[in-house]
């Protein structure tokens, strides 16, 4: 299993209507609005590291009113 971090930047206010969109993708694990430099934060799962080039050009960044993605791949960690 393979898991990415990925920064989203939408356009102004479309932050929520984004986030309903990635609920539709199996891969998006957990999803959140957030304050900063960037307006959502998904994480995404999935079986074999090529898979996350798909999910993140083909899904993520093709929504409407995503503006840029910052990706970064998690290479070891751990969950409670």
């Amino acid at each position: 299993m393979s898991t990415a971090f990925v920064l989203v930047s939408t356009e102004i206010g479309a932050e929520r209507e984004v986030l309903e969109k990635l609920r539709e993708f199996p891969e998006v694990a957990e999803a959140y609005i957030v304050y900063g430099v960037y307006d959502l934060v998904v994480k995404v799962k999935v079986e074999r590291p090529e898979d996350l080039k798909e999910v993140v050009t083909s899904k993520i960044r093709r929504l409407e009113k995503v503006r840029s993605t910052l990706t970064m791949i998690a290479v070891e960690g751990f969950e409670r």
